[in-house]
């Protein structure tokens, strides 16, 4: 067996949501406060492109942020396990990652701001989560598991590079490939270039992301009975696109959810992971486009 070959399985590690998940729903809590300072030092982009997080040969950023007349910007180092926050005038902070409460790493993340001379007003409500409770007031999830959070950046970086290979294929309108630290989950998204109807109950948040037709895909780690999982959906959904047969044999359509879903354990243990991610993408922008009819001519890229 080659060097190249044996490598395979730590590339893409196991994650049993069962193993994590109190780790997972503390990362989450964390990922949330730093992507609201995000969100509130940035313009907005959009479909909200300005509030995602970004994956890093380390773990994931937030990019350069404006402050005043500096820059900064705050990155998880799921190597080292420590919270970097940097300004361009070379002023520096860290904060180790370890077993803490969301209450306690949003109290000394603002504490180090304040020591940078930066204020940045949050909304301490986490959103898309059930009984959300203000980042201050969140001692419950207080898990920090190093070797889960390593893992979990080791599969957010694997997908973004597969993705980022697949968003190479597309010549219109595209995002990049992005973290949104609402859901979790990593994201890309093909544009047809037409206006969407506007969603039954949309709200401020969903009727700025859905403004125009899409099919997206993206990596979610899981909840609850739904262990890890890439999936894919348009919106709106053409119709017949739940009973279309996608690839590969191991991808369903989910009726609760709405979506495809390819579960992360296939593609982990498949003899080419690459190959068996870009099928399950493929595929289902594929069976999204047929049907809603988009102008694939102009927009794909020819082999």
């Amino acid at each position: 067996m080659s060097s190249t070959s044996a490598a395979l399985p730590a590339a893409w590690p196991p994650l049993p949501l069962a193993e994590w998940s109190d780790t997972l729903a503390t990362l989450h809590m964390w990922t949330q406060i730093v992507g609201k300072i995000r969100l509130a030092c940035t313009p907005l982009l959009n479909h909200w492109w300005n509030v995602p997080l970004y994956v890093t040969a380390r773990g994931l950023t937030t990019l350069a942020m404006p402050y005043r007349n500096r820059s900064f910007q705050i990155d998880f180092d799921f190597i080292d396990h420590q919270l970097l926050l940097q300004c361009s005038d070379g002023a520096r902070r860290t904060l180790p990652l370890k077993p803490r409460s969301v209450a306690g790493f949003y109290r000394e993340v603002l504490r180090l701001l304040a020591e940078l001379d930066i204020e940045v007003k949050l909304w301490k409500v986490p959103v898309e989560i059930e009984d959300p409770i203000p980042f201050d007031a969140d001692e419950q999830h207080a898990s920090y598991d190093a070797a889960y959070a390593h893992r979990c950046w080791q599969v957010l970086r694997q997908s973004a590079r597969v993705f980022e290979s697949f968003r190479g294929r597309f010549a219109g309108k595209c995002s990049p490939v992005h973290f949104f630290w609402g859901s979790f989950d990593l994201a890309l998204t093909r544009f047809s270039g037409r206006r969407a109807p506007e969603r039954p109950g949309a709200d401020q948040i969903t009727r700025e992301a859905y403004s125009h037709e899409v099919i997206s895909h993206g990596f979610w780690p899981g909840t609850g009975k739904q262990d890890a999982a890439f999936y894919a959906y348009a919106a709106p959904a053409p119709p017949g696109l739940a009973d279309f047969k996608v690839h590969p044999q191991e991808a369903f359509y989910s009726e609760a959810l709405g979506e495809f879903l390819l579960p992360y354990e296939a593609v982990r243990t498949a003899p080419n992971p690459d190959l068996k991610l870009l099928s399950f993408l493929q595929s289902t922008y594929e069976a999204g486009a047929m049907l809603a009819r988009w102008d694939r001519t102009a927009m794909e890229r020819l082999e």
